[in-house]
């Protein structure tokens, strides 16, 4: 999932596109495309901490040419959104997946995606943007998280939206500990048959681990930490990433692939080996004992 912010004051690229430059930001997501990128996940309201929220028309006028635009060049829009009329425009103008930072705890969002027939990402966060990150705690924040992303996958399951994807929400209302915590227990959040997405492109998580002689990297410098992160997470189960370096992060998977299936080949190959190495070493008895 290629993000496409169409923001002035998102966290890693607020201000790239202008709501009133929208073919831009359409070039940008057909890039993405190409880069490698199943969905394009376009946002117009900036969720990063302290952020503050914009009113409904303005989140329409940023993102409903983009999603059209999109949309009617074939790309697979997701919409990043937690207002019920942005997701039902955005859903009308093409977009095929909704994205809730809230995890889908409106009844009314709910009710949109159900009735348009279109699956949804379920997301955890504590809190709220412009303070989530002031004090989070939880007792044990892999069982906390996991039983709230199970319960809000239930109910919005039982309320008709088709399919869910669950997500963590990595930076959304937790510390640097607890975003480890849960990027360690990532077989553990992919073990319940709902496909798992993982978020930590650029975050501030990143730029923490990677500090270097006290100074972190910035958030475009923090792309060696985000594969790792998110390499991590699919090798244990994750089924989507939602990042910023579309390119990066498909070459690096086509890689791991090609090292996993070598790697099983071997092992294939290693079991089939297996009872003629073993008729080798006892017709060679003694040979090696003397």
């Amino acid at each position: 999932m290629g993000v496409l912010n169409v923001t002035p004051d998102s966290f890693s690229d607020g201000g790239r596109f202008r709501a009133d430059d929208p073919a831009s930001a359409v070039e940008a997501g057909l890039a993405l495309r190409e880069e490698g990128a199943v969905f394009v996940d376009v946002g117009g309201e900036s969720s990063r901490p302290g952020a503050q929220g914009v009113s409904e028309a303005e989140e329409l006028r940023r993102v409903l040419p983009v999603v059209a635009g999109l949309a009617d060049a074939g790309v697979r829009v997701s919409i990043d959104t937690v207002k019920p009329a942005v997701a039902r425009e955005a859903v009308a103008a093409g977009a095929c997946l909704v994205n809730d930072i809230r995890g889908l705890a409106s009844d009314t969002l709910r009710a949109v995606c159900a009735e348009a027939g279109v699956p949804a990402v379920v997301m955890h966060m504590q809190g709220e943007p412009p303070t989530m990150q002031r004090a989070p705690r939880y007792r044990d924040v892999v069982a906390e998280v996991e039983r709230w992303l199970l319960e809000s996958a239930d109910r919005a399951l039982q309320d008709g939206v088709p399919s869910v994807l669950i997500d963590p929400g990595i930076g959304f209302g937790k510390t640097v500990e607890h975003n480890v915590a849960l990027l360690a227990a990532t077989d553990r959040l992919a073990s319940h048959g709902l496909p798992l997405l993982v978020g930590a492109s650029r975050k501030g998580t990143i730029g923490r681990l990677g500090e270097a002689g006290g100074v972190e990297p910035a958030p475009l410098e923090r792309l060696p930490g985000s594969l790792a992160a998110h390499l991590y997470a699919v090798e244990r189960g994750a089924a989507m990433l939602r990042v910023h370096d579309v390119a990066a992060h498909r070459q690096a998977l086509a890689v791991l692939r090609a090292l996993a299936e070598r790697e099983g080949a071997d092992e294939d190959r290693t079991g089939d080996d297996e009872p003629a190495r073993d008729q080798r070493a006892a017709g060679s008895g003694g040979a090696g004992d003397g």
